[in-house]
């Protein structure tokens, strides 16, 4: 009688406890731009080609989305899970990230759920994305796709007590994603803080090797649509806009009024509609943000 070997059986991995959230909301973590213009160029568009009753997808910015009306929250996660049941989930994220704190809350939601989670990263799981992605008892992500991990990033203004006072506060959520981070990887904490630091962009392989990620996502997987990718990319330089003028010093109210006022609509949900660009604001846009990254 002939045995036959059986590969090993990939054994999910605990999902650590919850983040610590902020006592105030009303202080926003972000993803810089530069992340944002990274998703434009590679991650834009990338959707899964199926999907089921059991499936949360993420292909939007993690947390309300003042230029969509849309945005991933985990009010809306936990009514999809709810929705869902008693059974296992998977969840497929192209996301640039968003709000951090956003992003912690989702990843709280998610590690609630009692049965297994399954992640796939489809194209990119960015900043507060790479949280969110923690959550999952397996992680799958695709060869030329990306888990970037930063430190908690705010914009803040005042003079140089101010500033010590924000980096005091921030430190311990650094501090939790490290642990985070580093109980899903088994990587060294001082090793993943470097990380941070420099913030560091990993490929599938890298991923895998790093330990964020379990296994390759087969291409056959996933699709990039080109219409899709037309919408990601233009409410892309809307987020890379608003985010630069706020860094520049104008509050988030005024800067996007200032760049509604380019493209000549008093709303911002229009924008998420494939194909509406018009090429006279769009190319304004383009050409302001251009200038003010000088």
């Amino acid at each position: 009688m002939t045995m036959l070997s059986m590969p090993p059986r990939v054994m999910a991995k605990a999902r650590p406890g919850a983040l610590p959230m902020p006592a105030d909301r009303r202080v926003s973590a972000f993803a810089p731009a530069s992340v944002y213009d990274r998703w434009g160029e590679d991650a834009a568009g990338v959707r899964a080609l199926e999907r089921g009753d059991n499936v949360i997808t993420m292909f939007e910015d993690i947390g309300e989305d003042f230029w969509t009306g849309g945005g991933i929250t985990a009010k809306k996660v936990a009514a999809q899970l709810r929705a869902i049941g008693d059974r296992p989930v998977e969840v497929q994220i192209n996301s640039p990230g968003g709000d951090m704190f956003e992003g912690i809350a989702i990843y709280n939601v998610l590690r609630e759920h009692p049965q297994d989670i399954t992640v796939k990263v489809m194209g990119m799981a960015a900043s507060a994305a790479s949280l969110v992605a923690m959550a999952g008892d397996r992680v799958e992500i695709g060869v030329s796709s990306f888990i970037m991990i930063h430190n908690c990033w705010v914009m803040a203004i005042g003079n140089r007590h101010d500033m010590a006072e924000v980096a005091e506060w921030l430190a311990p959520f650094d501090q939790a994603m490290v642990d985070l981070y580093a109980l899903r990887t088994g990587a060294d904490a001082a090793q993943i803080a470097k990380w941070m630091d420099d913030e560091a962009w990993m490929s599938g392989s890298t991923a895998i090797e790093r330990g964020f990620a379990d296994a390759l996502l087969p291409a056959d997987q996933m699709v990039r649509d080109e219409e899709t990718q037309a919408s990601d990319r233009e409410v892309n330089e809307l987020r890379a806009l608003e985010l630069t003028l706020v860094r520049a010093g104008h509050s988030r109210r005024d800067a996007r009024a200032r760049i509604n006022k380019i493209k000549g609509t008093p709303g911002a949900a229009p924008i998420g509609t494939p194909g509406a660009a018009d090429p006279k604001w769009t190319g304004a846009l383009a050409g302001l943000l251009d200038t003010l990254k000088v």
